[in-house]
């Protein structure tokens, strides 16, 4: 099986043109300092090997977007696993001919003791963008736009008494959209890339704890155009009921996610807090004290278009 899997995937490099493809995104922030944080990759194809160097990569970060090197690993291995399709068995002969260059102390390969909370949920999603952006100038017909690049994480909780009964602390995922494929829209309000989460149920969440979903919806417009549009987004609308406490970990608040081949971008996310009649902006990374009442507004990014759109 593992040998199997390694033949396919060398088959698959090999049919790759030869060369170096070169590809940089960024992090909106670091969610201590506002500056931008970038990852780069430069992808180089040998017969049937392929470097992956992300050299040049920002240093590890104060806040808690720093990535191990297994979380980069694993993302390397996704993308490369996507583009070998359904019928190759899942496991490690994908990596035997593919070269991983992480630097010590980036990003992407931090060491101790750099807060990782968020390397597994934002970064890693961020490293797929690269390398698909850096894949796209190889085998553009494989490769979508860019998808939401965000899990949106939503922790509510208080440790104070609730009808609900005592304290509670909730944790969700928020699905978003795809980015537009070669020859296809890009389906939305879906989960992509390196999330393995589903659908929170409304029934099941408002039973469980102190909370009221207002929204639910398909954030219409947020996708890219193009010949081919990117898939939209989510809003989902969440009121609590007794005094909490909120902490954000999302990205793709500045920087959105991008189109291929003349495609336009998808829309950035929102966080919204919804006090009275007053809409109040929140960062993409950050905590927040929520009165009774309070609404929380989780507006997900749009996913990039896919080529030119023709003139009718």
């Amino acid at each position: 099986m593992l040998a199997y899997t390694e033949r396919m995937t060398r088959a698959l490099i090999a049919s790759l043109p030869e060369g170096s493809y070169a590809f940089t995104d960024f992090l909106d922030d670091d969610g201590v300092r506002p500056d931008p944080v970038p990852i780069s990759v430069t992808v180089t194809i040998k017969g049937e090997t392929a470097r992956i160097d992300f050299t040049g990569s920002a240093p590890q970060q104060q806040g808690s977007v720093n990535a191990v090197y297994a979380i980069t690993l694993s993302a390397v291995y996704y993308v490369f696993r996507c583009l070998l399709g359904l019928d190759v068995p899942n496991n490690a002969g994908c990596l035997a001919p593919i070269e991983v260059i992480a630097p010590a102390g980036t990003v992407v390969n931090a060491l101790p003791p750099s807060p990782v909370a968020g390397g597994n949920v934002e970064t890693s999603q961020r490293i797929v963008d690269v390398l698909l952006g850096a894949l796209a100038q190889a085998c553009p017909d494989k490769v979508p736009a860019a998808s939401q690049g965000t899990m949106n994480n939503v922790t509510i909780g208080s440790a104070s008494q609730s009808e609900k009964g005592q304290g509670f602390t909730y944790y969700e995922t928020i699905g978003g959209r795809m980015g537009a494929r070669p020859k296809a829209d890009g389906p939305s309000a879906v989960h992509s890339h390196m999330t393995n989460t589903l659908n929170t149920p409304v029934e099941a969440l408002e039973y469980a704890y102190p909370m009221q979903v207002l929204r639910y919806e398909v954030r219409k417009g947020s996708g890219g155009s193009g010949q081919f549009k990117g898939g939209e987004g989510i809003v989902r609308d969440l009121q609590v009921l007794t005094d909490a406490q909120v902490t954000i970990l999302s990205d793709r608040r500045k920087n959105p996610p991008y189109g291929l081949s003349g495609g336009g971008s998808g829309q950035c996310g929102e966080n919204i807090l919804i006090r009275g009649e007053k809409e109040i902006p929140l960062p993409g990374k950050g905590m927040v004290e929520l009165k009774a009442g309070d609404v929380l507004s989780i507006r997900t990014p749009g996913g990039g278009g896919y080529g030119k759109k023709h003139q009718d």
